[in-house]
């Protein structure tokens, strides 16, 4: 397969960037879609914010199959490119796209029969049960629709192309951003639907991405063919070796962020607004590691496939270089932003004093979090999946959670907040250490 995209020949720092810019305005698309509904699904008031608020841990947890899949589905296809054999690339992606829509359809259709049980085994009081159905009763039925944009999305990315892919999600974006208030207050000619014309909104938004993604697999990257049943099953194994870990690896970020809440529960809801407002900072925060480390993964496994160590150990540690200086400035520069940051979130003095301390403490350690973030990647990349969820599980139930824990128990949420900085700072120092093995080329096999 031609190198049209450079990754087993282009400079390592160039293509970085030529791979990483395009992957911010994805992911800033994603997260503007995720705010956009969250705005105006709040006009409607609190028992409507509330009660689709009841249901983000539920479609996270369905979305982790789709991120598992893509996961494990752009690493395959990576390696086979870096080898040439896009005949075999274009076959794997057709049966992952398949095994994708397949495992999310049976999650959605035991949703759908269970969401008045699920719901209140989770806590949401019978009033809401009403409002969580009308969402959720639309979300399952659409949800197959983002299926094969995001696994297809993975595998675009895989060939070398993150900026077809951002544009995918930012076509999305804009659909559910101009149909939201169509949808959900009925302006002209349209229904008022409440918080079903919001599920309905990232459906229709949902279509837009899917027939974008199959135009591109299709037509331009001849990257889908028939099922070859007699392969079907070790495609699904291969994908599933890498995706099964990648989604439970997913899965433990909700889960320590629950646990970290419960901790601050004890001090009060002024900590727990604080927090709640800091996890919207530190996601744009780390926005830019984000992208760089999904870029990464491609250049790893096609240079792999293609037997180019070099430019695999090169990758890692420019990427290190790269992330350890930016997240440092970024804090730097966080230093005098600190003070209207938290007033921009909150206008209570409390809650703005608890987040300004945050952000003073823990974005330091930001830099840390970067290299484990990096080495997970990296070694998703390198199909070694039970390595990338133990560093996974490691930097959050290992590190972080016991010294926020122990950080809380002396100095209440401002210790809190320093455990969490040394977590991230210790489990960033042995992921580094980890790293440094990969000097060694003879070391990077399955």
């Amino acid at each position: 397969m031609q190198d049209k995209h450079g990754i087993l020949t282009a400079p390592i720092p160039g293509l970085l960037k030529q791979l990483t810019v395009p992957m911010i305005f994805g992911i800033v698309a994603i997260l503007m879609f995720n705010l956009i509904d969250t705005f105006f699904i709040s006009l409607l008031g609190t028992k409507a914010l509330a009660a689709v608020s009841f249901t983000f841990p539920v479609t996270f947890a369905v979305n982790c199959i789709t991120m598992g899949i893509g996961v494990g589905l752009s690493t395959c296809i990576a390696r086979l490119l870096g080898q040439g054999n896009a005949k075999s690339a274009a076959k794997l992606t057709s049966h992952g796209l398949l095994l994708a829509v397949l495992l999310v359809m049976t999650a959605s259709t035991i949703g759908f029969l269970t969401i008045e049980p699920l719901f209140l085994a989770l806590g949401a009081t019978s009033d809401l049960i009403p409002l969580i159905d009308q969402y959720m009763s639309i979300w399952y039925l659409a949800v197959p629709l983002l299926v094969i944009p995001m696994s297809g999305n993975s595998a675009i990315r895989a060939t070398g192309d993150t900026k077809t892919p951002a544009k995918i999600m930012m076509l999305a974006g804009l659909i559910n951003g101009v149909l939201d208030p169509l949808l959900i207050f009925g302006y002209g000619p349209f229904p008022e639907l409440g918080v079903q014309g919001a599920a309905i909104a990232s459906g229709i938004s949902w279509a837009g991405a899917l027939a974008g993604s199959l135009w591109v697999l299709i037509k331009r990257e001849k990257m889908l063919s028939l099922p070859h049943v007699p392969s079907l099953l070790a495609d699904w194994l291969q994908i599933l070796r890498i995706g099964t870990p990648a989604a439970f690896a997913n899965a433990l970020n909700p889960l320590s962020g629950a646990i970290l809440m419960i901790m601050l529960a004890s001090q009060g809801t002024t900590a727990v607004a604080a927090y709640g407002a800091a996890q919207r900072v530190e996601s744009l925060m780390l926005i830019v590691v984000m992208a760089i480390t999904s870029s990464l993964s491609p250049i790893i496994a096609q240079n792999m496939g293609a037997e180019h160590r070099g430019r695999v150990i090169e990758a890692i540690f420019v990427t290190v270089k790269f992330s350890l200086f930016f997240q440092l400035m970024l804090f730097i520069m966080m230093v005098p932003l600190s003070i209207p940051i938290s007033h921009l979130f909150s206008q209570e003095p409390a809650v703005r004093d608890t987040l300004w301390k945050y952000l003073l403490i823990v974005p330091l350690s930001y830099c840390f979090q970067a290299i484990v973030m990096i080495l997970i990647s990296s070694l998703n990349a390198l199909h070694m999946p039970i390595k990338a969820f133990q560093w996974s599980f490691m930097r959050l139930f290992v590190f972080l959670l016991p010294c926020a824990w122990l950080g809380r128990y002396f100095y209440a949420s401002e210790g809190l907040f320093a455990g969490i900085a040394v977590g991230n700072a210790l489990c960033g120092i042995a992921a580094f250490i980890y790293l440094l093995r990969f000097r060694d080329p003879q070391l990077l096999r399955d």
